[in-house]
């Protein structure tokens, strides 16, 4: 079992040394703070934070003695320009002792993914992976996909690299084992089986299909391949469908068949050649080239190829690849179970330490190895050459995409290339299920992981105006802003903020912007052109300029794109809404009311809206409904004014 948060655990040991000195960088003042702490830090393991004047942290590193590490930053002409401007701009510094190194870096992992400081190295992709999820405190277990934290009884397989893969994962399995993926209610309530059960991908134990010693088979065999052995299950479903076959059980047989079919084809989708030494592994290797790097991850379990995916961290510029790397595993391994092996492109300085915090984390032995010979090593080799296409990629990218923001620069005269763009778009039909969207572009590209979406609930604002909306949505976005990051430092303020709509939109939103003291922020208005063809678009400018450009300009096309994904966003954002509304029941909203008492009064009354239109007297007769619950039924159905 994992260990409790490192932070948690050592926080009462902080200390904090403060020297207050010119707000302004000053190498001397900086040097000044840090021997001022110098005096009483202790030889012994630990962590350290930097912050500058106003409080924001600089810099978290780690060390095997905290006097040693920090002397360091004192003899400032053997310093990197880098760390010379962390030192310069340093004002205080917090020191946190652990009780030893690997719990140093533990702690140091923690903290640069909670502060995300300037100097450090940064895993931009803080997005949850996906696992597939198998419960164990139900009769008949259900798989489901699973993304967030991992509570709850059961057995959880992961990482993916991907939804798709866990997707294409579950599908199969859905042939091959024919379990549930249902929730509980729906389990509950059905009287004949779903569709899944005839299109051969459930065994229907709702209806009692299949008794519960046999679904136990089922959950049993598909543990089996989840934990890598696929060959024992191929084996036993060859022999059922023999049998089959020899018993004249054509029809069984055939069913026997397809499930066969359905795990080759999973195998021969995800299986790799990964050699019994890499059967539960993940492979890293790091491609760098012209100070931008790319770390690329196998995920190999039960020796099955679960996906891979790149990544790009931040403030690498004139950091040492093994640092980087370094630093990198520590903070991905921060919220991702590790597996026993990891095997990586080079040797480590740290391997032995970096290993052994793992292997503190995860509450089991994970190894870290340097994979030279035999199967491992092509699969590094493998994933080294994916880490240095994807990086020529995202180099290639990279450039168009500079040209890009240098000519929306230059056509919307900001005063520097825009690092942040946000667009904003509404959806709904008639008014109803109104929802905001915002999406988020850079020099790298969408932001996914920054979209926001906004609930249009206000009773203020009229069903269907549009006006009203953006305003609301603008309001509720600067406002948090500015609670949030009045000095804007965090980098979350726009430089361009652009809207889709005309004068009249692009109107409302300054008006907001102007109550908010929200200036500073470059805002277009993006409109269709006649007969909404795409090509002639016009660009509304608060000076009441108006723009158009030529249909084959590169930077029009860029713009087009942010727009179609603010749309794509939004209208995806409102059908889930629609699609939820939908299906909701009027009994969900009842305080009080569970599952159980849901299913009872539906079973009692038919439908929702007769227990709506019930009376007390009637809400009392109903089984398992005591008089108290039945007034509050009673009550929030027919409110006293």
């Amino acid at each position: 079992m994992a260990q409790p948060p490192i932070i948690d655990r050592f926080s009462e040991e902080t200390a904090t040394f403060t020297v207050r000195g010119n707000e302004k960088p000053d190498l001397e003042t900086g040097v000044a703070a840090i021997r001022n702490v110098l005096r009483t830090l202790p030889q012994r393991p630990g962590v350290y934070r930097m912050t500058d004047a106003d409080g924001g942290v600089l810099y978290v590193g780690k060390a095997r003695h905290l006097k040693a590490r920090v002397t360091n930053y004192t003899q400032v002409t053997r310093l990197p320009r880098r760390l010379q401007r962390m030192v310069a701009q340093t004002r205080d510094m917090t020191i946190v002792t652990t009780n030893s190194e690997s719990e140093a870096l533990l702690l140091e992992a923690q903290l640069i993914k909670r502060f995300r400081p300037a100097y450090n190295v940064l895993l931009r992709d803080d997005k949850s992976f996906p696992f597939i999820f198998l419960r164990e405190d139900h009769g008949f277990p259900r798989i489901a996909k699973h993304r967030g934290a991992r509570v709850g009884k059961g057995v959880f397989y992961g990482p993916f690299a991907s939804a798709g893969a866990v997707n294409t994962t579950l599908n199969a399995l859905q042939k091959v084992f024919l379990l549930r993926s249902c929730s509980d209610s729906f389990f509950a309530n059905r009287s004949r089986p779903c569709l899944l059960h005839q299109i051969r991908r459930c065994s229907a134990p709702c209806v009692g299909r299949i008794d519960e010693a046999g679904y136990a088979e089922l959950v049993g065999d598909a543990k089996a391949f989840l934990s890598g052995k696929s060959q024992d299950t191929q084996k036993k479903l060859g022999a059922a469908m023999q049998a089959a076959a020899e018993a004249m059980d054509f029809e069984l047989a055939a069913v026997f068949r397809d499930r066969l079919r359905a795990l080759t084809y999973i195998q021969g989708s995800q299986a790799i050649n990964a050699g019994d030494d890499a059967k539960d592994a993940d492979i890293v290797a790091l491609a760098c080239h012209a100070g931008t790097m790319c770390i690329q991850m196998f995920f190999i379990r039960g020796g099955q190829n679960w996906g891979h995916r790149s990544f790009f961290p931040a403030h690498t510029a004139d950091v040492p690849e093994d640092e980087v790397l370094t630093s990198f595993l520590a903070q991905f391994y921060e919220d991702v179970p590790a597996p026993r092996e990891i095997l990586i492109d080079r040797t480590l300085d740290e391997m032995a330490l970096v290993a052994d915090a793992l292997s503190e984390r995860a509450g089991k032995r994970v190894a870290l190895r340097h994979a030279q010979r035999g199967p491992a090593k092509q699969l590094v080799a493998q994933a080294k050459r994916n880490a240095e296409e994807a990086l020529e990629r995202r180099l290639a990218e990279s450039t168009t995409q500079g040209q890009l923001m240098r000519e929306l620069a230059e056509l919307f005269d900001l005063s520097e290339t825009p690092q942040r763009i946000e667009v904003y778009d509404n959806s709904h039909i008639m008014g109803t299920n109104a929802l905001g969207a915002m999406i988020v572009a850079g020099p790298e590209g969408f932001r996914k992981n920054q979209y926001r979406k906004f609930n249009m609930n206000d009773a203020s604002i009229t069903p269907g105006d549009d006006f009203a909306m953006m305003k609301a949505m603008l309001a509720r976005r600067f406002a948090r802003l500015e609670r949030e990051d009045p000095d804007k430092t965090s980098g979350e303020w726009p430089d361009l903020l652009l809207i889709d709509g005309g004068k009249g939109q692009l109107s409302a939103v300054m008006e907001v912007m102007g109550e908010l003291g929200a200036h500073g922020i470059c805002v277009v208005g993006v409109s269709k052109g006649p007969d909404r063809n795409a090509g002639r678009e016009t660009f509304h400018l608060p000076s009441g300029r108006e723009l158009t450009l030529p249909v084959n300009a590169p930077v029009l096309f860029f713009l087009q794109r942010l727009r179609d994904e603010a749309h794509r966003f939004a209208i995806g954002a409102h059908r889930a809404k629609r699609s939820k509304a939908i299906v909701a029941n009027p009994l969900d909203d009842v305080p009080g009311i569970g599952p159980a008492r849901k299913r009872a009064l539906l079973m009692h009354f038919g439908t929702s809206r007769a227990v709506r239109g019930a009376t007390l007297e009637d809400l009392e007769r109903a089984p398992g409904i005591s008089k108290g619950m039945a007034a509050s039924i009673h009550g929030h159905f027919h409110p006293r004014g």
